[in-house]
């Protein structure tokens, strides 16, 4: 992907991200409206799945903007870390509320109970679905431009739901013509199933705040653009993280031991310039050592 201007970077995160909330905020009102009507146990999981996705989109829509914050004087290696820190909390949030769906729905299958008003039910849940696809489609767009990988998750998100939703048509489907049980066991697949979602976010988010390497062909790709000057005897210590958006590039520049200092100046600067324009806004430390 060719590198993005600030602007045009910054104006579709805000379409993204205001996008993701808008919608969320309108699936919970109206799944909120048919679950009253209906009790349906199934309905109130998607119900809680969409809170969860309204508390995600609400989440990356602060924590982008505080990641995006440059460097100031009690900062100095900018924000970039809000972001992961804002999934930990977000994946606890979501984790404990699927445990309590996982009760209400092993509850309500040793207890069954009837379903009302099941169409209502059904035809909120086909309004989820379109509402789902239009806001994939502006996430994609975002994404195409951006490449941002907090806009990628919330997209990876909200493509799950339209599995979700579907899964609630079929249980209310069974349950309105007299299988009970399908409303609670449907419950307890969809909690089961935002619980693991919630748990792979933890992990993530783990791994980025404990300063996790860069993927394996990142690394072999800041190698590549090194030694692509042959004036450049080789490489050590390299040493790599993310921090939000950003990545950070340390190592040992390799050059000629009898090189004036000056000139072994420009090749480094020449090697952290070529980093950085393959990797728009990393943050490159380049150390020379004789050879």
């Amino acid at each position: 992907m060719s590198p993005t201007q600030p602007e045009q970077y910054a104006f579709w995160i805000r379409v993204a991200t205001r996008a993701s909330v808008a919608t969320a905020s309108i699936l919970i009102l109206a799944k909120l409206i048919a679950w009253f009507y209906s009790g349906s146990a199934s309905l109130l999981a998607s119900l809680t799945d969409s809170m969860m996705d309204a508390m995600a989109s609400l989440v990356n829509f602060y924590a982008l903007r505080v990641a995006l914050l440059p460097a100031d004087q009690h900062h100095r290696f900018g924000h970039g870390k809000a972001e992961p820190l804002a999934t930990l909390v977000q994946s606890g949030f979501i984790l404990g509320s699927a445990m309590l769906l996982l009760f209400h729905g092993a509850d309500r299958i040793l207890n069954p109970a009837p379903v009302q008003h099941s169409m209502i039910g059904i035809g909120v849940t086909l309004f989820a679905i379109v509402a789902t696809l239009v806001l994939l489609a502006i996430q994609k767009r975002a994404i195409a431009v951006t490449g941002s990988t907090a806009v990628a998750a919330d997209a990876l998100h909200y493509r799950s739901d339209l599995l979700l939703n579907g899964a609630v048509l079929v249980a209310l489907a069974l349950a309105s013509q007299g299988l009970l049980w399908a409303d609670g066991v449907f419950a307890v697949i969809i909690a089961l199933y935002i619980g693991y979602g919630a748990w792979g976010l933890g992990q993530e988010a783990v791994q980025l705040l404990l300063d996790r390497e860069a993927e394996p062909e990142v690394r072999e790709q800041v190698e590549a653009l090194v030694l692509e000057d042959p004036s450049v005897r080789g490489l050590h210590d390299l040493r790599t993280r993310r921090s939000g958006h950003t990545l950070c590039v340390q190592m040992h520049l390799e050059l000629d031991g009898n090189l004036p200092l000056r000139d072994a100046h420009t090749l480094a600067d020449a090697v952290e310039e070529r980093i950085r324009s393959a990797f728009p806004g990393s943050d490159v430390i380049v150390h020379q050592d004789p050879v």
